[in-house]
């Protein structure tokens, strides 16, 4: 049985073992206060960011047509991939963090026009930040110009590394960097063929491996956000990291079609307005762009995590139990891990059954009931990863 050969458990037990008794602060009693209160708020501002969103939307259909005169297969940014394209948008780079790789392809009329390219490319990706991968990014660029609702909070980007200290271990020299993209793009390493899109021309593709050791790598960057948000909200470092993960892979632009935004894939309108009203206790939905700067979507996720915890499913009264239900919820809210249990989304009566079970019994439940199953493979995926982070970060 899983349950049985993870040595983390008794850890995490121990790390979430606070009841939510014991942590009755003046935040949580905000956020309490204030819930019924927003679910009118809510319901009054959904039309406007709907609106809001739609016009996202048809930038983005808008986006992908231009893309389709060059391309035969227009691709946009996901959950675990970065895609971004030059200006002319004859050019693009695909960052697989979940397998890591990188695909760099270009339309040219001649080898020696496509090398060249391709290795601009290449240094551009493995060095630029993620502020400037931001206000690069033609699609963003247009985004930007889009007003937003009064009640939506934005931010800037930070200024953080994406792959050069995966790549380089730190800032590369010059030197470094030209050493690095010859050997990549070699003539050997470089293949072609025909456009079907434009008379004429071929579509070069270059093919690069990250280091075995990338997600780790990764990782690093985010570590003393993911521990402050970790003291603060009273979540485990180890759970955090097997969260990011298992959303985004580490990718600082992830996006998914939902719209979730940004490293633990924060949904506007469900996890992001309770995280913001506990947080900060106002009424506010957030942007996409809010989401990219990574400090805030590390602290809206760890947010989240504890309200799912110390909140939603504060009535489990085992550590680990609880746990496993909080790591289920993340992915397909508490509502529907409660109808696991009873069939309705009362969390409260799901507590009553749950309460009856052991953590391993609970956990094999979940794995083989819960009605997605992509929340039964997210719980295996996050409960395996915190070992591993553990392992990392002890």
């Amino acid at each position: 049985m899983f349950a049985k050969t993870l040595l983390f458990v008794s850890l995490s037990s121990l790390l979430l073992a606070q009841s939510s008794s014991d942590f009755k602060d003046a935040q949580m009693e905000a956020f309490e206060a204030q819930k019924d209160q927003f679910s009118s708020y809510k319901s009054d501002v959904e039309d406007e960011f709907d609106s809001y969103q739609n016009l996202m939307q048809k930038e983005y259909d808008n986006y992908t047509k231009e893309l389709s005169i060059f391309w035969e297969e227009p691709l946009l940014s996901s959950k675990k991939k970065w895609v971004a394209y030059s200006e002319d948008k004859k050019t693009r780079t695909d960052v697989d963090f979940e397998n890591e790789t990188i695909v760099v392809e270009t339309i040219a009329a001649s080898e020696q026009e496509a090398k060249e390219r391709l290795k601009k490319a290449l240094a551009n990706v493995v060095t630029v930040d993620t502020k400037k991968a931001h206000e690069s990014d033609p699609l963003e660029q247009r985004l930007s110009k889009i007003k937003k609702p009064s009640f939506v909070a934005d931010d800037e980007v930070i200024s953080e590394p994406i792959l050069s200290t995966v790549i380089f271990d730190k800032e590369p020299s010059k030197e470094a960097l030209i050493s690095y993209v010859d050997e990549k793009a070699k003539e050997e390493n470089i293949r072609s063929s025909s456009s079907k899109k434009v008379k004429g021309e071929r579509v070069y593709t270059l093919n690069v491996s990250m280091p075995s050791n990338a997600m780790l790598k990764r990782s690093k960057i985010y570590y003393e956000e993911v521990k402050r948000q970790s003291l603060k909200h009273n979540i485990p470092v180890p759970l955090i990291f097997a969260v990011i993960h298992s959303e985004s892979s580490f990718n600082p632009r992830a996006i998914s079609h939902i719209p979730a935004y940004g490293l633990m894939q924060i949904v506007p309108k469900t996890a992001g307005i309770d995280s913001y009203l506990f947080l900060y206790n106002e009424k506010k939905l957030v942007s996409g762009t809010y989401l990219y700067n990574s400090k805030n979507n590390i602290t809206m996720g760890s947010a989240y995590l504890h309200i799912l915890y110390y909140k939603y499913l504060s009535k489990i009264k085992d550590p680990q139990s609880r746990l496993y239900c909080a790591i289920a919820a993340y992915n397909t809210g508490a509502g529907n891990v409660a109808r696991t249990f009873t069939g309705t989304n009362d969390t409260t009566k799901a507590a009553l059954v749950i309460n009856r079970m052991s953590p391993d019994e609970v956990y094999e439940k979940l794995i083989n009931d819960l009605k997605y199953n992509e929340t039964r493979e997210y719980l295996k995926k996050v409960s395996r990863r915190m070992l591993s982070y553990h392992k990392a970060y002890q």
